[in-house]
């Protein structure tokens, strides 16, 4: 089954086929300009774009009046104890004590 790619605009989805036309330019965006999110959003007309997960589904979050955070990893924002790598942090693995 494929994966749908969302895109809320200030809480609304956007259509299919604009949501995944989005998609398209912001992974060609990022792929040149890594971690440029907010001259992607600035581009694009808008305030802020920051990537996420919603029920299993990546999404865009999108505002066009919300100010550009910095680019965190999905896990990150999720509240997963991670670090950028995606891997948990030291004192977090099985059968090492916190410090």
């Amino acid at each position: 089954m494929k994966r749908r790619l969302l895109v809320r605009v200030d809480g609304e989805l956007l259509a299919d086929e604009e949501a995944r036309l989005l998609w398209e330019r912001f992974s060609a965006h990022m792929e040149t300009n890594r971690g440029d999110l907010g001259g992607f959003a600035a581009a694009e007309g808008y305030a802020s774009i920051h990537p996420g997960i919603e029920d299993g589904q990546p999404v865009l979050l999108v505002s066009r009046t919300a100010p550009q955070g910095p680019y965190t990893s999905v896990t990150a924002k999720a509240g997963a104890k991670t670090g950028a790598t995606g891997r948990k942090a030291p004192r977090d693995r099985p059968g090492r004590k916190p410090r």
